[in-house]
């Protein structure tokens, strides 16, 4: 029995598959077994596989029905006690496994991820992607900054995720939205730990056919719709009453969604003075300085700038507020 389960699904992957399952076989720990299962390719990506000569690789081949009934296939067939996920056009280092594998059982948590790359098919930098590789790599390091972020974005990048068979066994939903996204904000809500190894052990590789540029269920609207749902489902449940901190770009949205849900927003917080002792649809804004001790009412935080937060989370824990128990980030 492996003690790792690598699950890759692959589509039309002929021309990165190889890079890819070489990096997982490659790794410095090696009882693991890597489970591809190829989604109805009509390219050269099962004649690669199959060229490919290693006793760990398990190759399955289906007729199309997409990433979340191949990823969970996959997962029905892992025998480990270890699941990672791996995506057809990325490459794991040589590590990554082996100081993953070490991190979880070290600080006994559910799922972890790891610091990561983002590069063009070509070894350069996505500059486009540069804000987002300095929110994985810098601001969502802990479990804390994790559980206070994870309303925002995805915090662990999917194919860097090493988790407990528990965690991959609540399953992947084909919807209409992000089904790792979703997976994860199911996780948490269930109480899981997560973590993430300060080291860079992942090319995320980027590129204009990849499945989060080209579906919509990857779409910006469809990651809103899900950390919704579950940000209604889970810390705002049977909640009447919250604080908002932002009313600019980023925070009007949400107090409009929030009245619509019939939440009351008891005040807003602002640090531009020409907001502040305004009425903004009816919530009155005081600056942000005057934030109360925390009291049991949920506070939001929908502020766009990196600096912003930075500067906001010693300022909840001087109030009393836990980020991620009583405080949350937005986008």
């Amino acid at each position: 029995m492996p003690e790792v389960s690598v699950i890759l699904p692959a589509y039309h992957a002929e021309q990165t598959i190889h890079a890819a399952v070489r990096s997982i076989l490659g790794q410095t720990f090696s009882d693991l077994e890597l489970i591809v299962v190829d989604d109805g390719s009509t390219d050269r990506t099962v004649d690669v596989l199959r060229g490919i000569d290693d006793r760990r690789l398990n190759l399955v081949t289906s007729p199309h029905q997409g990433v979340v009934a191949a990823s969970n296939r996959a997962m029905e067939m892992a025998r480990g006690s270890l699941i990672a996920r791996m995506d057809a056009d990325d490459v794991a280092h040589p590590q990554r496994l082996a100081k993953q594998r070490d991190y979880i059982l070290a600080h006994q948590l559910d799922a972890v991820g790891c610091q990561v790359r983002i590069v063009d098919r070509l070894g350069q930098p996505c500059e486009s992607m540069r804000r987002y590789e300095r929110w994985i790599n810098e601001e969502t390091l802990t479990g804390e900054s994790i559980a206070a972020f994870r309303f925002v974005e995805l915090p662990l990048v999917n194919p860097t995720i090493l988790a407990r068979r528990r965690y991959f066994e609540l399953g992947f939903r084909d919807t209409d939205q992000p089904e790792d996204y979703d997976l994860m904000l199911r996780a948490a809500a269930d109480g899981m730990r997560f973590g993430k190894v300060p080291e860079v052990l992942f090319d995320w590789i980027d590129h204009p056919g990849r499945s989060t540029r080209t579906d919509a269920r990857y779409s910006e609207d469809a990651f809103a719709k899900c950390r919704r749902k579950h940000l209604s489902a889970g810390p705002l449940r049977e909640v009447a009453q919250v604080d908002l901190w932002g009313v600019g770009q980023t925070g009007k949205p949400w107090l409009r969604w929030l009245q619509s849900q019939g939440v009351t927003v008891r005040q807003g917080y602002e640090v531009n003075i020409r907001k502040v002792g305004l009425k903004i649809h009816g919530v009155p804004i005081v600056h942000a300085d005057t934030l109360v001790p925390a009291d049991g009412t949920p506070l939001i935080i929908a502020v766009g700038a990196e600096s912003a937060r930075r500067v906001i989370l010693p300022q909840l824990a001087s109030q009393g507020y836990v980020a991620g128990r009583d405080a949350w980030f937005v986008a």
